[in-house]
Parts: structure tokens; C-alpha cells; sequence
């Protein structure tokens, strides 16, 4: 990609309408309702933490949000979600889905509408649901306005894939005033992680790229490249909760999606600031995100659901997602550690995400100023790019009952006395390198 198409740089929110049919072509596949490939993890319907929540979020909700409701799904995929909204005594459901699989939900749900009483199947969906196969965006769609929206419009760190523009679209064209969003807010959290042995395997591939001579070609004038490659992207899947080097901030970057704007969406600056509960080597920012389902403020009474897909909470499809940085950064534990990250919509369905992280005290540049500008940054500063969409896995942590565990054993050192955690610094953005 060259300067003039980089989304950091030239501030422009590119289409997707490129990467749509490979990117419907994928959902209308059963297996990927059902499997998440590579992982073992399972995905979509067998993530029973993402599809129980949903469920108890809906029904919970039934009397207030769902019943005698019309009801929009949004990406209704397999048609899950409306289901369950039906299971809560919904009107009307339109379930709305660009893929194939669109027809195997239509074929589901006429199994219901079916004359003989015999071969009826599911016969509470009976006359229920509309299935429309669209992208939301489409023009004059059969759909009225709705009392309550619902979807599962999330990707890695909640935004890969932009799904979450088409809910904002359903929300500004469809919802009625005072209507209600399932999920209604969004928080991605931020840590600094300490993995010797990621870095050193990521490190190790683009070192390959160094030879001299590879059955007698010289290769090293793609190190540089290979190195910007490797570590640029991001590396999905669960990690070990103690290779954190410090907290994420509590609540973390809240996205709210009943008031959130498309150009908020597409451009967000994520400040962060830690405490270091360890002396180690920062290798990488650490990235997951939170889920909330809470009626709107005209709805009172109503029950709000969270899950979490943390490192220390129950397994998810979603799993989390780390940014390694190509040098690590020294840390004493006790010091602060700040920065920021910037995730701008790129044309692949993602977004590309540039970070800035120091430690101690100082001024941050600003977000805008692109990396390829950035020549000397300090000792205690440094700085990454990475591309959410050219995702690398890594499968090898496994939760395990150890009440031997020591931090030394992930390289990280406890401060002989307690360290004072009361200490706040503030975030401060300046718009040169000085």
C-alpha cells in the first residue's frame, strides 16, 4: 500500500465493496456458523459464552425490549438471534442477511410454516420471522421502523470487519426513537504483555530474510521488509493472563453504539496509561473487549448482561489479539506507561492501527503524524504499525491449575516493597517529536 492510499495518512474511510462477496461467500458456509478454522476454539454457535449471553440478554429482556416488538437482525447469519427474539415473545422479527446463508434460514423457518402438523418443525417461528437477503445498506428494504435492533456485529478487538458500520446504519435508518440496541455498548481494553517466546519465534521468521546465501541467492535485502511484515501482524488467540506486565485501565475505551457516529467509528484514538506491577520487557500491547447489553434510558427496569473476552475469563471465538513491537521496551515495576493507539478503517473490512507506548513521564506525538515521519524517537519510546486484517495465530497457551506459578517464570520480577499505586499522569499529546 503506498503513503497516498493509507488510511493514517491521507484521512480517507475506504469501501469494502471489494472484499464483500469473498467476505459473504465465507458466512453463507455452515461450517463457519458453527467451527472457527484454524482454532480448536469453537466459533459462532458452539461459542456457547457468546450465544448463551445473547440469549439471557434477549429473554431477560423479553417483557420490556421483545414482546409484541418488531425486531430487526442485522447479519442474522444462521438466524439465531432471531429466535431467541421470538422465543421472547416478539411480533415480528426481519432478519436481514446478505450470504447464502440467508437461504438455509429461509429453509429453516418455512419448516415451520409447513401445513402438515406432522412435518412441522420449530412451529413457535411459525408466520414470525421475515428473512430479506440484503446488505442492510441496500435501498427500499421491506422493513418498518423497529423497536429494538439486534446483532452480533463484532469482529477482533470488536471492530474487524467493520460490521459495526452496517448496526450504526440499522440504527440511524430503522430504529425508532427510544428504541433498543442489543449490544448497546462496547469496551476494548489495552495492556502491555511481556512473551519472550512469541517475540523471539516472530523474530526468527523474518531473521530467515537475513541470509546471504540461500542456495546462492542473497536474500538480505528483504530482511527489512520481512521484519516490517511479520511484526506487523496482529497475533490472535488466548494468552496467559500473568505475562501481563501491568492492568488495562478499568472499563476501558467505551464504545457506546446508540450514540457513536459513523466518523467516530471509522477514526479512534484509544489513550492508555499503566502502572508496571513488574520489572520486565514490555514485547507488545495486549487487546480484548467487553460486551454490554442494556436497554436505553427510556426503558426502565431493564436488566443489563456483560461478557467478557479477557484472558482471564471463559474461552470466546473472539480470543484476544496482541501487537508485537519490533524492539521491546525496559520496564522498572512501579513506572508509569502511556500512550495511545490509533485504529483507522482500511479497505479490507478492517482497520490499520498505529501505537505509540513510553515509559515514564513526557510528551507523546500526536496520533497523526504517520510512523514513516518518526526517525528518532527516545530510548523509552517506541512505535508500531500493524494491519488488524493480516491476522497470525498462535494456539500454544492452554489454562492450567498451577499454584507453583512464580512471575520469574514468565520473566517477570516482583519490586521488593509495594509500590504506590495512586500515582496518576495524564496523557499529553503534542504535534512535533520534541
Amino acid at each position: 500500500m503506498s503513503e497516498a492510499d493509507d488510511p493514517l495518512v491521507n484521512g480517507k474511510a475506504p469501501s469494502t465493496e471489494g472484499r464483500d462477496p469473498a467476505y459473504f461467500s465465507y458466512y453463507a458456509m455452515l461450517q463457519h456458523q458453527v467451527v472457527f478454522k484454524p482454532s480448536r476454539t469453537q466459533n459462532m454457535l458452539q461459542d456457547t459464552v457468546r450465544t448463551s449471553t445473547y440469549r439471557s440478554a434477549i429473554l431477560l429482556n423479553g417483557p420490556l425490549c421483545f414482546h409484541d416488538k418488531l425486531i430487526l437482525d442485522v447479519g442474522a447469519g444462521s438466524g439465531i438471534l432471531s429466535y431467541f427474539a421470538v422465543q421472547a415473545g416478539a411480533q415480528k422479527v426481519y432478519a436481514v442477511e446478505a450470504s447464502q446463508m440467508a437461504e438455509k434460514m429461509r429453509k429453516l423457518v418455512e419448516s415451520a410454516n409447513t401445513e402438515s402438523e406432522a412435518l412441522a418443525k420449530n412451529t413457535f417461528l411459525k408466520d414470525k420471522i421475515e428473512v430479506i437477503q440484503a446488505k442492510i445498506e441496500d435501498p427500499n428494504l421491506p422493513i418498518p421502523q423497529v423497536d429494538t435492533i439486534i446483532s452480533e456485529p463484532i469482529g477482533v478487538l470488536l471492530i474487524h470487519e467493520r460490521m459495526l458500520e452496517s448496526y450504526l446504519y440499522a440504527r440511524d435508518t430503522y430504529l425508532k426513537p427510544g428504541g433498543t440496541l442489543f449490544p448497546s455498548t462496547g469496551s476494548i481494553f489495552l495492556a502491555p504483555f511481556s512473551d519472550i517466546a512469541l517475540w523471539t519465534e516472530t523474530m526468527g521468521k523474518a531473521r530467515f530474510w537475513e541470509q546471504s546465501s540461500f542456495y546462492g541467492v542473497d536474500l538480505s535485502a528483504l530482511y527489512p521488509d520481512a521484519k516490517d511484515e511479520m511484526f506487523g501482524m496482529p497475533v490472535v488467540g488466548c494468552f496467559d493472563p500473568r505475562t501481563l506486565i501491568a492492568q488495562a485501565n478499568p472499563g476501558g475505551y467505551v464504545v457506546d453504539f446508540y450514540t457513536i457516529t459513523m466518523e467516530e467509528l471509522q477514526d479512534m484514538t484509544i489513550p492508555f496509561i499503566w502502572q508496571a506491577s513488574y520489572t520486565g520487557i514490555v514485547h507488545g500491547i495486549a487487546g480484548w473487549f467487553d460486551l454490554h447489553f442494556s436497554p436505553p434510558p427510556s426503558v426502565p427496569s431493564g436488566n443489563t448482561i456483560a461478557m467478557s473476552t479477557g484472558p482471564a475469563a471463559e474461552r470466546t471465538h473472539w480470543q484476544q489479539v496482541r501487537f508485537l513491537l519490533k524492539e521491546p521496551l525496559a520496564v522498572n515495576a512501579g513506572q508509569t506507561i502511556q500512550g495511545w493507539m490509533r485504529c483507522v478503517v482500511n479497505e479490507m473490512r478492517s482497520y490499520t492501527i498505529e501505537a505509540e507506548i513510553m515509559v515514564g513521564e513526557g510528551q507523546l506525538t500526536n496520533p497523526t503524524i504517520p510512523l514513516t515521519s518518526i526517525y528518532n524517537l527516545d530510548f523509552n519510546r517506541r512505535r508500531g504499525k500493524w494491519r488488524l486484517h493480516e491476522q497470525t495465530y498462535n494456539y500454544n497457551y492452554y489454562p492450567q491449575s498451577d499454584n507453583l506459578f512464580r512471575p520469574e517464570y514468565n520473566c517477570l520480577y516482583e519490586p521488593e516493597h509495594p509500590i504506590d499505586t495512586t500515582v496518576v499522569v495524564e496523557n499529553n499529546f503534542v504535534d512535533d517529536n520534541n
